[in-house]
């Protein structure tokens, strides 16, 4: 994804894509040092926010994309911690407001997955999944809305998965799809306790993107959801004109339904 904007003359703009104004903003992408976190942190840097860049072990990778996103001509900064420590959480958030100033818009990016089916899975790997995807979103939105709600302004965005909505509950990674379902119950309580500060908090739900392990037999209209098609739902949500959008999820899957259980 190229980033670089001319000095003076505004931001190169994707062809067919809302850009929102975020000149002045400050947005942290958990788990943004690879794949679809980083696509989204530079996406936001593009669009004018000056981004954290969140790690957990791919320190190189984080500086790198960090480094991409200063060329966008924004501030960029680099920040560590295991989303699933209320210690770390306070400790990353911290760095980032003490870089960047405070946060504005929060991307819930950070959750591990494990394709296998759940007899096959021992408990660590099982908690492990719970925790990044689950309480993840929970600690990085608690420990970030006291200052979305004292500036008046706010997105969180969380990534869920695609057929969430339809309690998708296969035998196969099945502890993911437990916690992406608490994602989504937890975007809409959160929606709707925030109503009166100024703050949106929303879901974008993927089904398989270009960068998984993992592929169907068959893709939604031939292909599988690019990290631009991901970008497209986060622009819109931070979207001035999309103040009003709450609670809301969207699917990026092509059409797709799940086959009946």
């Amino acid at each position: 994804m190229g980033l670089g904007r001319e000095a003076q003359a505004g931001r190169p703009r994707r062809v067919g894509m809302l850009e929102p104004e975020l000149d002045g903003r400050t947005a942290l992408v958990t788990g943004s040092a690879r794949g679809v976190g980083r696509a989204l942190v530079l996406g936001l840097a593009e669009a004018g926010a000056d981004v954290a860049v969140h790690y957990y072990s791919s320190e190189a990778a984080a500086a790198a994309t960090a480094e991409e996103a200063r060329e966008a001509g924004v501030d960029a900064a680099v920040v560590q911690g295991d989303v699933t420590d209320p210690d770390a959480v306070d400790a990353l958030f911290a760095d980032a407001e003490g870089g960047l100033g405070g946060v504005d818009v929060l991307v819930n990016n950070v959750g591990d997955f494990a394709p296998r089916h759940w007899e096959d899975l021992d408990f660590e790997t099982w908690r492990r999944v719970t925790e990044t995807n689950y309480y993840g979103t929970y600690l990085c939105s608690r420990r970030a809305l006291p200052g979305m709600r004292e500036r008046g302004y706010g997105r969180i965005i969380n990534v869920g998965y695609a057929g969430t909505e339809r309690a998708l509950v296969y035998p196969k990674n099945f502890p993911y799809f437990v916690a992406k379902t608490g994602v989504l119950m937890f975007t809409r309580m959160l929606a709707n306790d925030t109503m009166d500060d100024g703050v949106t908090v929303n879901a974008v739900s993927p089904y398989v993107v270009e960068n998984s392990d993992e592929f169907p037999a068959e893709a939604p209209r031939g292909r599988w959801a690019s990290y631009e098609d991901l970008l497209q739902v986060v622009y819109f949500f931070c979207d001035e004109g999309s103040s009003y959008l709450s609670g809301e999820n969207v699917e990026v899957d092509g059409g797709w339904i799940p086959e009946a259980l």
